[in-house]
């Protein structure tokens, strides 16, 4: 059985990786999975500066899920190309680094530093506010979408991944952008921006008032958009949003996914993506799939 899947030129020995965030950048889990056994490694968010993050507490439990307003904390790229990389070096996995900024200028510094590197993928976080734009993200309007994508395109010596915010209205309008851009590959969805209060203490549970909703709860969200997002573009979509089991991950990769990653499951369960890859490898069996490459869109089929 092959599940070694393609994404714009590179080859993952399977279709699961780490979601951006959750994961450090390996070492914090080194000793709970395997990482030799991962199709790759997705990195925390890196800047070109370190950042501080938003003020405690900036993590709350939800129903099915989490909200987290850590605000991209991260030492910069200064440390993680001193650090972090060679750390991964030592497995035999794919190295996709996860790039925040808060201006265009931003990303292509970090993309810039990372050219030389030994890492595999870009994935470029276009929720982060537009400093220069008032706040709103990048990925919430179309026109933004394409311009980073091309601004990030003409410094990226390894292919861009751009990861898609769900907080708009057409995710299709975000996907075609970017692939105007240029983009070599999509991954979606980000989280889902929510709010939690807390009834006794008549105050919002987060400092930030809002944050990112992640877990169970947005899976059928992600289902829906990698769906509609496979409809819309020629390339590969990388999956992710509530993916706890195998089940998850088949979901994402029937409606369209070339890969699919792993996020907040890996807080309450730490080796959730090696048991997500030998669920898959089961399912294969099971149904006779002889490679994975026959699923991918194969609601459809």
């Amino acid at each position: 059985m092959n599940t070694k899947v393609k994404l714009a030129g590179v080859t993952l020995k399977n279709p699961v990786m780490t979601a951006s965030g959750t994961f450090g950048s390996g070492a914090e889990y080194a000793e709970f999975v395997d990482l030799n056994r991962l199709g790759a490694v997705v990195t925390k968010g890196v800047s070109s500066v370190p950042w501080e993050g938003n003020p405690t507490p900036r993590i709350a439990e939800t129903y099915g899920g989490m909200l987290n307003a850590v605000g991209l904390q991260n030492p910069g790229i200064g440390l993680f190309v001193e650090r972090d990389i060679p750390f991964l070096m030592k497995y035999d996995t794919k190295i996709i680094v996860n790039v925040c900024g808060k201006t265009a200028e931003d990303y292509c510094e970090v993309v810039r530093r990372l050219a030389g590197q030994p890492v595999d993928m870009l994935e470029i976080n276009i929720s982060c506010p537009n400093v220069k734009e008032g706040g709103i993200a990048f990925g919430q309007d179309p026109k933004a979408v394409e311009e980073i994508t091309k601004e990030v395109k003409k410094y990226a010596k390894q292919p861009v991944i751009m990861k898609l915010s769900p907080n708009v209205t057409d995710i299709t309008e975000m996907a075609r952008a970017a692939e105007a851009g240029g983009a070599d590959a999509l991954s979606l969805i980000n989280t889902i921006t929510g709010m939690k209060i807390d009834i006794h203490r008549r105050a919002f549970a987060l400092a930030n008032k809002t944050g990112g909703l992640s877990g169970p709860a947005i899976h059928p969200v992600a289902v829906r958009m990698v769906y509609e997002t496979a409809h819309a573009v020629n390339i590969p979509i990388i999956g992710m949003g509530g993916v706890s089991t195998a089940e998850d991950a088949l979901e994402l990769i029937l409606a369209g996914a070339t890969a699919v990653s792993v996020g907040t499951a890996n807080f309450h369960n730490p080796t959730a993506t090696v048991e997500i890859v030998e669920g898959i490898l089961e399912y294969m069996e099971e149904y006779g799939v002889k490679d994975i490459a026959e699923l991918v869109g194969g609601v459809d089929q």
